[in-house]
């Protein structure tokens, strides 16, 4: 029995509306699963290559301008670091200054994690987050304290194609083991915004961009969070690997180096508000949950029980 050219277009019709609604779906499934896989492969690449250096710290020139508006201010810091150090560890096939991003193939606008524009990508640490670019000093020891000179954003393009701003601190310090209340800046050593698939698109901070952190000169920790798109709510701690297994059982809470990197990044992430990391330190024989003080960038002890912001991370 034959098919009437009626049936036949209607059946192209109804096999076209479809495709049209579901390819889109399709093609966001097919992108997110690669942008996972390279995600993974590049955070397993630098974790090994940092690991191969024997510390992060002390590279480069920093020398501030002898006086207001003078042009003598000197600062090679984030291009010696990954010239004379991560060259060394990593297969790099360009290297840019501040000056020249967009010779390594990064794009110049993005796409905040909150859906907002950025018209020009963050150039130094201070544009990264404003936080980086004080001294601060109280009366309540040295965790209260610490001076950042802002250093220049320095690009590099990998052997595999992604595209990658470095934002360094000389000067990072290693993690003492304090104890109360202290600011995390000091102990970010190196953060990465790497671009996936460099100006293709669709240049999105939790898609094919994203950040890998490194904390302590030594004995270094790497992250690279990637947090799910809504808070999961205001709970304890103590609550809080079950409220992230309920709103994605493949996600999990944060630990304190993950809270700090999306802290660094404040420009990308868009997260004003304090939230509890995973991370639990002992002392005096009582158990404290660590969180991040997103005004200021403490870390600080607070009991497990009380109620607090949490974002959850991909595994």
């Amino acid at each position: 029995m034959g098919f009437t050219m009626a049936e036949i277009l209607l059946s192209l019709t109804i096999i076209g509306i479809v495709a049209a609604i579901t390819l889109p779906s399709l093609t966001g499934n097919i992108n997110e699963r690669t942008w996972n896989t390279q995600r993974k492969a590049l955070y397993a690449r630098f974790s090994q290559a940092i690991s191969l250096m024997p510390s992060l710290n002390g590279y480069g020139t920093l020398k501030e301008a002898s006086s207001e508006g003078a042009s003598d201010a000197v600062d090679t810091a984030a291009e010696t670091f990954v010239t004379d150090g991560l060259a060394k560890v990593l297969k790099i096939n360009n290297i840019c200054d501040s000056e020249h991003l967009a010779d390594c193939g990064f794009p110049e606008k993005l796409t905040t994690f909150a859906g907002n524009a950025i018209n020009s990508v963050p150039r130094t640490l201070v544009e990264l987050n404003n936080m980086f670019n004080s001294t601060f000093v109280n009366g309540y020891g040295a965790r209260y304290r610490y001076s950042q000179i802002d250093t220049k954003v320095a690009a590099f393009e990998t052997a595999n194609g992604e595209s990658i701003l470095t934002y360094y601190n000389p000067y990072c310090v290693a993690d003492m083991g304090e104890f109360g209340s202290f600011y995390s800046q000091p102990k970010m050593c190196a953060n990465f915004v790497y671009d996936l698939n460099g100006k293709k698109g669709p240049n999105t901070v939790g898609k094919d961009i994203g950040v890998i952190t490194v904390l302590y000169p030594s004995d270094s920790v790497v992250v690279a969070p990637v947090p799910l798109a809504i808070n999961a709510g205001v709970v304890s701690q103590v609550n809080a690997g079950k409220a992230c297994k309920a709103q994605d059982s493949e996600s999990r809470a944060p630990n304190r180096e993950e809270v700090a990197a999306m802290f660094y990044n404040k420009i990308l992430f868009d997260m004003g508000w304090n939230i509890w990391s995973s991370t639990v330190i002992s002392a005096n024989g009582e158990n404290y949950g660590v969180c991040m003080y997103y005004d200021t960038g403490h870390w600080a002890l607070r009991n497990r029980n009380d109620n607090m912001n949490l974002r959850c991370v991909k595994r």
